[in-house]
């Protein structure tokens, strides 16, 4: 399995690999960039196909984290690890005891927090083992009291004021009442930005591989389930992916009819040329490395001691950053892939 001549590798620093046999720890960890500060992304577990499909997932993640912690600001580099394993029943102390010494072992070049299939618990025992480690503690929240280390809320309402932006973009509209939108995935994130949508007056259909999320989602928003085929194919204001990655592919494609493409996944393009057909569809696509910032934001927040109203404030910067990024793409006749990774590009090498 080659790294350096890997369709995804783009200048990486570093990628690690690391395997305690004892509890069973498959594990890589990937840098991309440290030109700004160390390099920071969460610790995904996942029931990967094969070792090439975690090696391409952790490269192109540590590479969006690069670029979303650039354009928002912030004094972090890009990097992801990701466990290969079943995120249900894979689970052990033993496994992210070592999980947590591999990380310590990078010296504080890596930090990691929670992802998808990890969470609290996960990073407190991490934490026993490492300070490189975020959202193991208690914070101050957004309406005052403490909350535990979760970032998942900060990036549920980064994504609401990104669909806010795109929508005023996109359509014209100042507000959300009686919009149309499609949520694929339910769970943490989805479910919190289906929850602040619903509150803002939006229609919502919801569907995830998890029956469990469907039903919360339906009992306590009043969203209506579709199943995962066809949640892609419906009649809505916005399509919102909050799954999984590669998400919009040459089939799903043919299928959406959204105007808006603007969620919380990670890597929602099957492959970057998407991105001009989305444009010549007339399909405004939110970049997800800009849109889904709010938890990275949170989590920069946690390290430098910011107050809740600080990290709110810088949260919603993510709709100037995306009204900025729609414009330009508007008045050059570019994706807005191309001009959010410039914008990215430019500030890493200043």
């Amino acid at each position: 399995m080659s790294v350096f001549s890997h369709i995804e590798f783009d200048h990486h620093e570093q990628v690690v690999f690391g395997h305690d046999q004892a509890s069973g720890l498959k594990a890589i960890i990937a840098i991309h960039n440290s030109n700004l500060g160390p390099a920071l992304g969460g610790c995904r577990m996942w029931a990967y196909a094969n070792d090439e499909e975690a090696l391409r997932d952790v490269l192109r993640l540590s590479r969006g984290m690069s670029y979303k912690s650039a354009l928002a600001q912030l004094p972090l580099g890009g990097g992801k690890a990701v466990i290969i394993g079943d995120p249900h029943s894979g689970k052990s102390e033993a496994l992210f005891q070592a999980m947590g010494d591999f990380v310590n072992s990078l010296g504080g070049r890596y930090i990691t927090a929670a992802d998808s299939g990890t969470g609290v618990a996960e990073m407190q025992i991490m934490a026993e083992r490492t300070r490189h480690v975020a959202g193991a503690g208690q914070r101050e929240a957004f309406g005052g009291g403490l909350r535990n280390g979760d970032p998942s809320p900060s990036t549920a309402y980064g994504v609401f004021i990104g669909i806010q932006a795109a929508v005023k973009q996109r359509l014209g509209r100042d507000n959300l009442r009686g919009l149309r939108v499609a949520i694929q995935g339910a769970g943490q994130v989805g479910f919190d930005l289906a929850r602040q949508l619903k509150a803002a007056g939006a229609e919502l259909w919801v569907s995830d591989i998890v029956e469990a999320n469907v039903r919360r989602a339906v009992e306590q928003l009043g969203a209506t389930a579709v199943t995962q085929q066809e949640i892609f194919g419906l009649d809505v204001d916005v399509f919102a992916p909050c799954a999984m990655g590669g998400i919009i592919n040459r089939q799903t494609l043919e299928a959406l009819r959204a105007p808006i493409i603007a969620g919380a996944a990670n890597n929602q393009l099957a492959d970057a040329g998407l991105a001009e057909e989305l444009r010549r569809r007339g399909c405004l696509y939110a970049p997800d490395y800009a849109i889904n910032a709010g938890g990275i934001i949170d989590v920069c927040y946690e390290r430098t001691g910011g107050s809740a109203a600080q990290l709110k404030a810088h949260i919603e910067g993510i709709g100037a950053t995306l009204q900025q990024i729609f414009q330009r793409a508007e008045q050059e006749g570019r994706t807005t892939v191309e001009i959010a990774d410039r914008l990215a590009e430019e500030r890493l090498r200043r």
